[in-house]
């Protein structure tokens, strides 16, 4: 049963694949083929589009791209505000310096999926300014600005920030306006981790819209969610403030990951006036009495945010083995009984003592709300995380289950489960839609002249099985991915091919 990606009906058809690209549709029992993968009971759809990865670098350590490819994920979006260009020429960055250094650097290394990024919005402003909380002087911005230029002509989708972490929030919002014309001028989009997604979502949510405006190009919200008990009532202020939007001419989208819990760092529940600088300069500031004080003042007053309670965190862990053993997989509130401090000191303590910025999981959200945003007809598919496997290098690692279940837990749980929505528009949200925000041509629909990027799978058997206690497990029901016409996953099980190319942005052409 073929699903076009388009959300029409399925047919039951073959596909026939000539190199890289579909080369007929319907009734082909008279053609012959190399090869020929029977499909039978089985649902045929394009390849699923992740509008938020953090693969980028995972690939480098494994091209095989495990996790989604084994969920039928072909194409990685990079670019959440950090992208892997433009960066400092250094020691560690000596294979590249611009994105279009790093596109062609993984091409060359070879991948199995395909990829494509946004420019960092927080990447050219560090590149510039480094990590420093003021407004760029108008020669720094122009800067900027020639470095998302560059940035776009090499392919780059977009502008892409993430307005809740140092240094991206000392970014003003018409500093981002200002690059983001330069996005616009080559047809790019702007996609944002909002400057709040809690107390003051509403107020994040017109800031982009105001960006949207006056730049005069699309918006996308990455990880639409409302975090915080008491701002779950804020749901229908928050759709509706988008579909006016939409309604008034504005191109807003979106994208979600199917689960109430998120990931980030403990340091993020420190004031972010004090994380400015380098990590060393601030880590002094939890150690230095004075400064210590202040920052626990402003922790306990909730400023800029109050923090969710300790009992919702729970650390996924650190790079020191010593601190694993007391901690790893503890609630934050369990964890300060431990250290026998304060949650609030407990945090400063920790990253102190792991000189990171200790990766922790936060259930802040609401399932009814998530399956009231996930079933907006203007949201895609993300999962906020890297591509994984489970080999020794990668189990180490603490990990949330959305790397190896988003895909697969939309069309199990949320389509085949609880109906939310027909198997089509589920398909829909996976690939023709995330193409079409992003301007992507022959990509997310399954038609003659289109690549062969295509997943068949077993509707009736697929499912997530990774869990926030044992989150590196592979989703099943994937039973074929081609990745531009070549097969990655045969039979469920990865074939070594490599065929994965970087997918660029309308810039690139012009």
């Amino acid at each position: 049963m073929v699903y076009d990606g388009l959300g029409s009906p399925p047919v039951r058809a073959d596909v026939g694949i000539r190199k890289d690209t579909i080369a007929a549709m319907g009734d082909l029992s008279s053609a012959s083929a190399k090869e020929v993968l029977a499909v039978n009971g089985l649902a045929i759809a394009p390849g699923f589009i992740n509008m938020l990865s953090w693969a980028d670098g995972t690939l480098l350590k494994d091209g095989r791209s495990m996790s989604d490819i084994k969920q039928g994920v072909t194409l990685e979006v990079f670019g959440e505000g950090i992208s892997p260009g433009p960066r400092k020429r250094s020691k560690r960055s000596k294979l590249w310096t611009t994105l279009g250094g790093y596109f062609d650097h993984l091409e060359k290394q070879g991948v199995s999926t395909n990829f494509a990024s946004f420019v960092g919005a927080t990447s050219v402003r560090t590149y510039v300014m480094g990590e420093v909380n003021r407004k760029p002087t108008t020669e720094e911005l122009n800067q900027m600005k020639r470095l998302v230029r560059q940035a776009m002509q090499q392919g780059a989708l977009g502008v892409g920030s993430s307005l809740i972490y140092a240094p991206a929030t000392f970014a003003t919002t018409e500093e981002l306006i200002e690059l983001c014309k330069v996005a616009a001028e080559y047809k790019g989009m702007y996609i944002s981790h909002l400057r709040s997604e809690s107390d003051k979502i509403l107020e994040a949510l017109n800031e982009l819209m105001a960006i949207a405006r006056s730049a005069g190009l699309p918006a996308e919200i990455y990880h639409f969610k409302i975090n915080q008990a008491r701002n779950w009532s804020k749901i229908d202020a928050v759709l509706a403030k988008v579909d006016s939007a939409r309604r008034a001419g504005l191109r807003i989208t979106a994208n979600i990951y199917p689960y109430i819990a998120s990931a980030t760092g403990l340091k993020e529940r420190v004031p972010t006036w004090a994380q400015e600088g380098t990590a060393v300069e601030m880590r002094k500031r939890f150690v230095d009495p004075v400064i210590r004080k202040k920052i626990l003042a402003d922790m306990e007053r909730g400023f800029p945010t109050k923090n969710s309670p300790p009992e919702q965190v729970v650390i996924l862990g650190f790079k020191k083995d010593s601190l694993n053993a007391l901690y790893k997989g503890k609630r934050l509130d369990e964890v300060a009984r431990l250290h026998g401090k304060s949650a609030d000191e407990t945090v400063l303590d920790l990253v102190v003592a792991d000189k990171t910025s200790v990766p922790s999981l936060y259930f802040l959200m609401s399932e009814d709300n998530l399956r009231r945003m996930l079933k907006q007809p203007y949201v895609s598919i993300g999962s906020d995380g890297g591509s994984l496997a489970t080999t020794e290098d990668f189990l180490d690692l603490g990990a949330h289950p959305r790397a190896y279940g988003t895909f697969a837990r939309v069309l199990g749980k949320y389509t085949r489960e609880e109906k939310l929505f027909t198997l089509e528009e589920a398909i829909r949200k996976m690939t023709s839609l995330p193409a079409s925000n992003l301007g992507l041509k022959r990509r997310g629909i399954l038609k003659p002249g289109h690549f062969a990027d295509v997943v068949v799978f077993d509707p009736a058997t697929i499912r997530d099985k990774a869990t926030f206690e044992e989150p590196h497990q592979y989703a099943e029901g994937v039973v074929h991915v081609l990745v531009n016409g070549v097969p990655v996953i045969r039979q469920g099980e990865h074939t070594g091919a490599k065929p994965g190319g970087c997918v660029r942005g309308v810039g690139y052409e012009k």
